[in-house]
């Protein structure tokens, strides 16, 4: 329809005192992304920009955590349920020149953008239309009511469901997501009364105020369609998780990426893994983490906003976050890169190594025990066991610089701001605070005495 226009509205305003969590419910994740992105990603391929959220319990923290749509964010200072969020909402909704209020709770992180095609393929067809499901346990999810000619009469929340009054249970239950007729069902929304047993005002009553006016009415049935179940427990937030990541797994697997007692393996949402990657578990990818064909990641790793090229081998044990891995380079085991660490080609981090805003060049090697912090190490340099740039002198930081092909023995401390030149050397157990420079060699430690030991007479 050429007249046509959908503006989205994303219920987000509830604490959800089911998950005692101080934070807002929409803010509580699944594969490390909160629920409130699954959400929005299943909207956007089809509403574009028309999408508003209402906003209440730590609606700064949901600003925080979506700080591009805080702009469309609408806040309710009062959360008194779910149709009282659309009253206060309604007026910038009109402002968008929409015809229709698609209206979509936060909780949903399952939805998909195959089931809201669903609803908004009936514009036009209908005021107001819903999507049921007939789940297995119904549980707190409202209560469909249709009369014998199986036309839907009222929507009616769990706690309020009287079978002397509402008939038997048919097991069919309200989705929560609706499509709405602005011009129709705009002015019903004064009428709705919080005369229940919670006390707020539900948009569920909608359904029957527009029976009432003799309005047309449409449920969209998604038979057991879980995607479109809430969360509303810990329970349920974890068994939505699980299914997510086998979705997430189970669609790698089928590209081509060899995926290792895939079970035990994580992927977020936004992870990009190539055919022809090789990921072995249990191992943990979150953020945008990409992992480049021929690339190898072992078991036991928590990796978040990385990169690996192709043909580098992550070994087991390692914790990696907003670092690159270059190619045919090798990381491991129990090695830790941090924020602003990149490896170029062929580089190589060992045991109990630690790399923070650091570079290390191509070929270049830190193989034990070893801090990198606020470093540039030049191609082929060797950085013996026990070295540590020592960046912070307590108030500020300051950087190492290490030239090509340079050699700094173990045990050694680089007092930053201090440049080890192209081939230098610098031995063991120094203390270096004087740039060392190009091919030459450093020892910065006190004369060896040996003193003659005084032995117990037994």
């Amino acid at each position: 329809m050429p007249d046509t226009k959908i503006t989205a509205l994303v219920l987000a305003a509830g604490k959800g005192t089911r998950m005692h969590s101080a934070k807002a419910k929409v803010l509580q994740t699944l594969l490390n992304e909160p629920m409130l992105y699954y959400v929005y990603a299943a909207l956007k391929p089809i509403m574009q920009e028309n999408i508003l959220t209402v906003v209440g319990h730590d609606a700064e923290g949901v600003e925080t955590a979506f700080p591009d749509k805080a702009d469309q964010f609408i806040t309710q200072d009062e959360q008194l349920g779910t149709g009282h969020a659309l009253q206060v909402s309604w007026d910038a909704v009109e402002k968008t020149g929409a015809t229709h209020c698609l209206v979509i709770n936060g909780d949903t992180p399952l939805v998909t953008v195959e089931a809201l095609h669903r609803i908004t393929n009936v514009v036009g067809c209908c005021d107001l239309a819903f999507m049921t499901i007939t789940p297995r346990d119904t549980g707190a999810f409202g209560r469909v009511v249709r009369d014998p000619e199986r036309r839907i009469t009222a929507i009616v929340e769990a706690k309020d469901y009287d079978l002397n009054v509402h008939g038997p249970v048919t097991g069919e239950v309200n989705a929560g997501v609706y499509l709405l007729k602005m011009d129709t069902i705009g002015p019903l929304l004064s009428k709705l009364k919080n005369e229940n047993k919670s006390g707020e005002y539900y948009i569920t009553d909608i359904v029957e105020l527009a029976v009432s006016e003799g309005l047309t009415i449409d449920g969209v049935q998604c038979g057991d369609d879980i995607s479109l179940m809430g969360i509303n427990s810990p329970r349920e937030l974890i068994t939505a998780e699980n299914t997510l990541r086998r979705q997430i797994v189970d669609e790698k697997l089928d590209s081509g990426v060899l995926i290792h007692n895939p079970d035990t393996v994580i992927l977020g949402p936004k992870v990009e893994v190539e055919p022809g990657a090789e990921i072995f578990g249990h191992c943990e990818i979150y953020g945008k983490s990409t992992v480049k064909a021929g690339a190898r990641l072992g078991s036991y790793n928590y990796i978040l906003d990385s990169t690996f090229e192709g043909g580098c081998d992550v070994r087991q044990f390692n914790h990696i976050e907003n670092a690159t891995v270059g190619e045919k380079c090798w990381v491991g085991p129990y090695a830790r890169l941090r924020p602003g660490a990149v490896m170029k080609k062929d580089a190589r981090v060992g045991n109990f190594v630690e790399m923070k805003k650091a570079t290390l060049g191509e070929g270049a090697k830190a193989n034990h025990l070893t801090y990198l912090g606020d470093a540039d190490v030049g191609a082929g340099s060797n950085i013996g066991a026990g070295t540590i740039t020592c960046n912070y002198d307590g108030k500020n930081k300051f950087v190492t610089t290490i030239g090509e092909g340079a050699f700094i023995g173990s045990n050694t401390a680089l007092v930053a701001p201090v440049t080890i030149g192209k081939d230098a050397l610098v031995g063991a157990g120094s203390t270096i605070t004087k740039d060392v420079p190009e091919g030459q060699g450093a020892v910065a430690r006190g004369k060896q005495v040996n003193i003659k030991r005084r032995l117990k007479k037994s």
